[in-house]
């Protein structure tokens, strides 16, 4: 039953560390496909902890807030809510540390999805101006940096690469051109890394694609890395580079393009510099 007088009362340590506990417990149902019960969870939490089922519910909403800014995978269902108290940064930065598995995604699925206009979507807007971001969250992200965790991620990266290779297969074979869906090439994969791109293919007309595979198991907006070579080879071909941005990949990919210019879609900013003697 909800304690009356915890109501408008910032939330204490063990009772965010138990709805954290409960939220991932919840999430990774949701990932590995089994059924589980939002309802029943949340009145376990409430008779554990005192709180309303609108605190709990608000307080889910925050957690997936968190977990979007970080490049994870949050409950469908709890729409991230960004208007936090600070304490649940901590609170969540104690989960992650003791539980780095969750910040590295399960073994690539074989994933049989049959292409359908679902699969490809519009590309995010680039934000104009950004929403003024706590000074605790912009730490805990420079701790679990979602750009770099997914950028040495190879298992990620690779099996990202397949699905775009197989989505490039059907989409040509279902244009009648199974003799260009032959002829896709996983570059990455059989040359290896510094073409530029990563895959080999062709739009129906016969014309060549270069695509590079960018993949995330977070949101459309999870910033990716460019390097160099990309850049150039995207500015010394623009008719034919693009870039493939695979997001929501564990549990239900969508695909965005993004063609040169690069600055027409997002903001680019140089973020490591090379130090030599």
């Amino acid at each position: 039953m909800a304690d009356d007088a915890k109501i408008g009362k910032p939330w204490r340590d063990d009772e965010l560390d138990a709805i954290i506990a409960d939220y991932f417990a919840m999430l990774a149902a949701d990932l590995a496909g089994r059924p589980y019960v939002k309802s029943r969870h949340s009145a376990a939490l409430m008779a554990q902890i005192g709180r309303t089922h609108r605190s709990v519910e608000f307080k889910h909403q925050n957690i997936s807030a968190v977990l979007d800014e970080l490049g994870l995978p949050w409950i469908p269902g709890y729409m991230p809510k960004r208007n936090y108290q600070n304490a649940i940064f901590d609170a969540i930065d104690r989960y992650l540390t003791l539980h780095p598995a969750i910040l590295v995604p399960a073994p690539a699925l074989q994933l049989e999805t049959p292409l359908t206009s679902a699969i490809f979507v519009d590309p995010p807007t680039p934000a104009t101006a950004k929403q003024s971001i706590p000074e605790r969250l912009k730490r805990l992200v420079q701790k679990f940096d979602p750009v770099e965790r997914d950028q040495r991620n190879r298992s990620l990266g690779k099996a990202g690469e397949a699905f775009v290779v197989d989505v490039e297969r059907k989409r040509l074979a279902q244009a009648d051109r199974g003799d260009l869906a032959r002829k896709v090439r996983w570059v990455a994969e059989e040359d290896g890394d510094g073409a530029g791109y990563d895959i080999y293919s062709f739009d129906p007309l016969g014309n060549e694609r270069l695509i590079e595979v960018k993949t995330t198991n977070g949101a459309a907006r999870t910033p990716f890395l460019l390097s160099r070579n990309e850049c150039e080879v995207a500015a010394e071909r623009p008719r034919d580079w693009s870039i493939y941005r695979v997001h929501l990949f564990a549990r239900q990919p969508r695909i965005f393009t993004i063609s040169p210019p690069l600055e027409n879609t997002v903001h680019l900013r140089p973020e490591t510099w090379r130090a030599s003697f």
